[in-house]
């Protein structure tokens, strides 16, 4: 029998009778993971991937064996105030992720079902909620969220909030992306600050903030870099690689981690020789499960994921001196606030900067945003000159979609970008 899924199924039948010997359990397999990473890291990958995996790892251990010391918080909330603030972030999608590559989500999916919670909402928070439900996943310090990009953050944070009776904090990022809407989210912002203080019992010092906001500039730099350099170098990737750099560039924003992490990949990149396979521009969430997916893309010579629009929008670079207002102004122009025009010209931008054969755009399953402008992205890159496939499935329990479907249309989708490339040099 597999090992992960035999691990799997003793967590999430544990988490039912006794969630505190689950979550134990869940611990050593992290630690012990954690290990094995140290010891044995996976050779096949750069660098730079094998030290992201540590991190992550860890982060997630602290989130799990440290819960006092954790805020849990959505996506897009600005990583560089925990950073200052010495908080781990304890994420809603991070945390459904790792409880997904742990093949014991179905258990929590049934828990949030049960609870009336609609199966169309997003499996990252389904997941979440019904490991909270159960008590797999332990009480925060606090909650932080924002109304960014996604609707199911309306519905799990203030239930978590109540069923947890701990203190919350929502930044509001209106649509309209101008000056005004950049001071309104600043404000915020210090006051986010002047909460953190009052959870934790410390003070935040200015020099902090600007330190951390300082490094998660320099990291966006060294991020660009290696952008620039993408049509001339191929660097061995895996799916699971990718999503971790979503951790870098949001929840550990500012830290010297996530600056590591990106000079470290530039130096992977100046490493890594030209090859002759596919370059991909991906947007959106990343299907490390889908196994047609990771047969795909995981260590392969032959197709390369060139650019992902999700962590170069995170990967910004902030102008502003006031630290507030450089990080409101990175939450109001993230590309998906606002208009999907955006989203489009970001994506025509990485794809010719990377020189990309072609872009996958993936509509993950419970994303009304993605799912409903996905018709429109795809038809407006392709009339620009980028063949595009939106690719339907879910990011976090791959039994919502078929195996044999994708990878059909995904190959089929391949084989038409090699036939149009060779017709172009012939």
């Amino acid at each position: 029998m597999d090992i992960i899924k035999k691990f799997g199924d003793m967590v999430g039948e544990s988490s039912i009778r006794d969630p505190e010997k689950a979550r134990k359990l869940l611990l050593t397999g992290y630690r012990l993971q954690e290990k094995r990473l140290q010891l044995f890291p996976d050779r096949k990958l750069p660098a730079s991937g094998q030290y992201v995996a540590r991190v992550v790892m860890q982060n997630i251990i602290k989130a799990l064996a440290k819960p006092d010391d954790t805020a849990l918080v959505s996506i897009f909330v600005p990583g560089e105030l925990l950073t200052a603030a010495g908080i781990t972030p304890y994420s809603v999608e991070a945390m459904s992720c790792f409880i997904a590559g742990t093949r014991c989500e179905q258990a929590f999916l049934a828990q949030t079902e049960s609870e009336g919670f609609p199966e169309t909402m997003c499996s990252y928070h389904r997941i979440f909620l019904g490991a909270s439900m159960t008590g797999l996943v332990p009480k925060p310090k606090c909650t932080i969220y924002t109304n960014l990009a996604c609707d199911g953050n309306m519905m799990t944070f203030p239930y978590l909030k109540q069923k947890y009776q701990i203190p919350g904090f929502y930044i509001d990022v209106p649509y309209e992306k101008n000056q005004d809407s950049i001071s309104y989210v600043a404000d915020q912002l210090r006051e986010m600050k002047k909460f953190l203080e009052d959870v934790t019992g410390k003070k935040i010092s200015e020099q902090s903030v600007q330190r951390a906001v300082a490094n998660s500039n320099e990291a966006a730099s060294y991020y660009s870099r290696q952008l620039a350099l993408r049509k001339d170098h191929d660097p061995v990737t895996s799916l699971t690689n990718e999503l971790y750099a979503i951790f870098m560039c949001h929840l550990l924003a500012g830290s010297q981690e996530s600056l590591k992490y990106t000079k470290m990949l530039l130096e992977d990149v100046k490493k890594a020789p030209k090859g002759e396979g596919l370059h991909i521009l991906w947007m959106h969430m990343m299907p490390f499960l889908q196994e047609p997916v990771k047969d795909v893309f995981n260590y392969s010579q032959n197709v390369h994921i060139s650019a992902c629009d999700f962590v170069a929008d995170g990967f910004q670079r902030m102008q502003p001196a006031d630290p507030y207002e450089a990080l409101a102004e990175k939450m109001v122009n993230c590309i998906y606030n606002g208009s999907v025009k955006q989203r489009i010209q970001r994506a025509q931008e990485l794809a010719s900067l990377t020189e990309a054969d072609g872009g996958i755009l993936f509509a993950h399953w419970g994303c009304k945003g993605t799912i409903g402008a996905s018709s429109l992205i795809k038809n407006s890159l392709e009339n620009a000159g980028l063949p595009t496939m939106v690719l339907d499935g879910d990011g976090c329990n791959p039994a919502n979609s078929s195996d044999g479907q994708v990878s059909t249309r995904l190959q089929a989708y391949l084989e038409m970008l090699e036939k149009s490339r060779e017709e172009k040099r012939s």
